[in-house]
């Protein structure tokens, strides 16, 4: 080797070593790819299209750090297609018509079919994904976008459509320590240390389902660890001062963007409004869309309060077609009010496990017949099967009410909707539990 070539192999390698960890680790090729077997698996049917020389356009969607760019660099690295990525935080039409027309000729001289990647699709808007249309349509561009908001609201639907959506869920427990290990074996940094992982478990469960910052805490953690033994030991102690030095700030791009969102509704949920006003501060000051905080409030409302204060969910829908109609900075002020006003009233979350305890059921056992007295008869044949009969009109009745049964016969007695004592259901759960012991007598 040369003294040039030399020189060239350290710069190189001190190149990669200035890069975080988890892009040193990033894949290069599919087989790599820890996780998502379902999505790019040897017997999925995505990889069998892309392998036969057709990659659709497609939108990934997902929490941060389940991979959603380096699948898509894969997927058209498989395919053999050129890959021009940009974000779309900072690109805008223009940077979108350039790489379209490059993507024209290239197809024209070259016959190279081009994926545009489009981190954070959403933050286009309507004009912007407006653009991307024809282009996509006719194949001039494979499109492929990612996303961590739900691409039913935040994709325009002529778009949408168009594209492949792809929901990639964060990566179990298994595949993390499966990543770990390998970042510990074969990085060209940590391989050189003899490291144990002692707390394995409580990495994971910092990591919280995001490979990125995983491997960024296991890097923040062997920088802070004691290299003068044989043995670096990653003890739960020294991953707790990692996590304290590790940068949380709220990334409108992505990384922290969960914690932030997660600490702003524990704190509704919580009841404790000064919490809940300082973190949604916290969200406005970073650029963070408020259309996707009211639309948190509006699930919060049911999910956490329900039936205990029913007005929450008229004021958050009502806020939420406010903020939507009235933009920054004044909507700032209808989040606020929503967000104390929630934080303030009696919780319950009998509906929401009301509803999920019944999809469980059906889930397991299916849907069971319905009744014979509760079943439509609009024809003269239904009415001669008994379709119907036998029912009771509730209004015919004192207190509007009859004993008859309404569950199929095998779940009779069963309760799925157990209201709470709190706020305004407190009044609904007196008045169940006296139709309840009426249905017992």
């Amino acid at each position: 080797m040369t003294q040039t070539s030399d020189a060239l192999f350290k710069h190189a390698a001190a190149e990669s070593l200035n890069r975080p960890l988890a892009d040193r680790m990033r894949p290069k090729a599919l087989d790599e790819v820890v996780g998502h077997e379902e999505i790019i698996g040897p017997q999925s049917a995505l990889l069998t299209e892309v392998q036969q020389g057709h990659l659709p356009s497609i939108i990934f969607w997902g929490p941060p750090g389940v991979g959603k760019t380096t699948l898509a660099k894969l997927l058209a690295q498989e395919a053999q297609c050129e890959f021009q990525p940009i974000s779309a935080v900072s690109s805008g039409v223009r940077d979108v018509k350039k790489i379209i027309e490059e993507a024209e000729q290239r197809k024209l001289y070259h016959g190279r079919q081009t994926v545009l990647f489009i981190d954070e699709i959403h933050r286009f808007n309507k004009a912007q994904q407006d653009a991307l249309l024809h282009s996509v349509e006719d194949g001039t561009v494979t499109l492929i976008g990612a996303t961590t908001e739900n691409p039913s609201f935040e994709v325009n639907a002529p778009l949408l459509s168009r594209c492949r959506v792809i929901k990639l869920n964060s990566l179990s427990a298994q595949d993390l320590k499966q990543i770990v290990r390998r970042a510990l074996s074969e990085d060209v940094l940590l391989k050189k240390y003899d490291i144990k992982v002692e707390a394995l478990d409580q990495l994971i469960l910092y990591g919280g389902g995001d490979a990125r910052r995983t491997l960024n805490l296991l890097e923040t953690a062997f920088y802070l660890a004691d290299k003068a033994q044989d043995t670096i030991v990653i003890s739960d102690a020294l991953l707790k001062q990692a996590v304290q030095h590790s940068p949380v700030y709220y990334d409108k791009k992505g990384d922290y963007h969960y914690d932030i969102i997660s600490a702003f509704i524990k704190s509704v949920r919580g009841s404790d409004p000064d919490a809940a006003v300082y973190w949604l501060a916290a969200m406005l000051e970073a650029g963070e869309d408020p259309t996707f905080i009211a639309r948190r409030l509006v699930i919060l409302a049911s999910e956490d309060i329900g039936n205990a204060e029913p007005y929450a969910l008229s004021l958050a829908n009502a806020g939420f077609e406010a903020v939507k109609n009235i933009g920054m900075p004044e909507a700032r002020i209808i989040l606020a009010q929503v967000t104390t006003y929630l934080a303030s009233v009696p919780k319950s979350n009998s509906a929401y496990r009301a509803i999920d305890e019944a999809l469980e059921e059906i889930r397991t056992h299916g849907v069971a017949p319905v009744p014979l007295h509760l079943r439509n008869a609009p024809t003269k044949l239904m009415k001669e099967l008994k379709y119907g009969a036998d029912y009771k009109y509730p209004h015919n009745f004192k207190g509007h009410y009859v004993k008859q049964p309404y569950l199929p016969e095998k779940l009779k007695g069963r309760i799925f909707y157990q209201p709470g004592e709190l706020g305004r259901e407190a009044r609904l759960k007196e008045y169940l539990d006296r139709l309840r012991k009426r249905n017992k007598e």
